[in-house]
């Protein structure tokens, strides 16, 4: 048990890694939103604005990335179970000194899909790493992290410092 007093779900009694069985569970729309920053230096800052990245759309390609992603984190993430995305948006800010990722992911299943919004943030990121490397060997990924859920039983969850209007 964890120190709460509740029962990990994703062990069972002997301690040993295991699937949860969700099959009894209701199917409900589902939705996860996870964000998460690049820091890039100024030069890639003014590249991204001007659409003049040497490797090509890096923005184009960091969200296609980070759909495919999405779609295959059962693939990535070992005890996630493989679910029908339904659909996902990626959206990449430039801000003056980060790219700004930002994932919602939907679902209609029996288990959540906040794995899915965090991996399409953390892939899209690498994505835009990769894109910008060259001219940027420090950019960092940041602050990966789930802002909001919906659905399923425990319904509705949003992050304290997260408006309404945000996620």
């Amino acid at each position: 048990m964890s120190s709460s007093g509740r029962r990990l779900t994703h062990v069972d009694e002997t301690g040993a890694a295991r699937m949860v069985d969700v099959s009894g569970k209701e199917v409900t729309v589902r939705t996860a939103t996870a964000s998460g920053r690049v820091l890039v230096s100024p030069e890639v800052v003014a590249l991204l604005r001007d659409g003049t990245v040497p490797k090509g759309d890096a923005l184009g390609v960091a969200r296609i990335a980070g759909i495919q992603a999405a779609k295959r984190t059962p693939d990535l993430v070992p005890l996630c179970h493989p679910i029908a995305i339904h659909a996902v948006e990626v959206d990449l800010r430039v801000g003056d000194d980060a790219v700004h990722v930002s994932a919602t992911v939907r679902t209609a299943d029996r288990t959540g899909v906040e794995m899915e919004a965090l991996t399409c943030v953390a892939v899209a990121g690498l994505a835009l790493v990769d894109m910008v490397k060259a001219v940027d060997r420090s950019a960092t990924i940041t602050d990966v992290r789930v802002e909001h859920k919906s659905g399923g039983r425990s319904g509705e969850w949003r992050r304290a410092d997260v408006p309404a209007e945000s996620s």
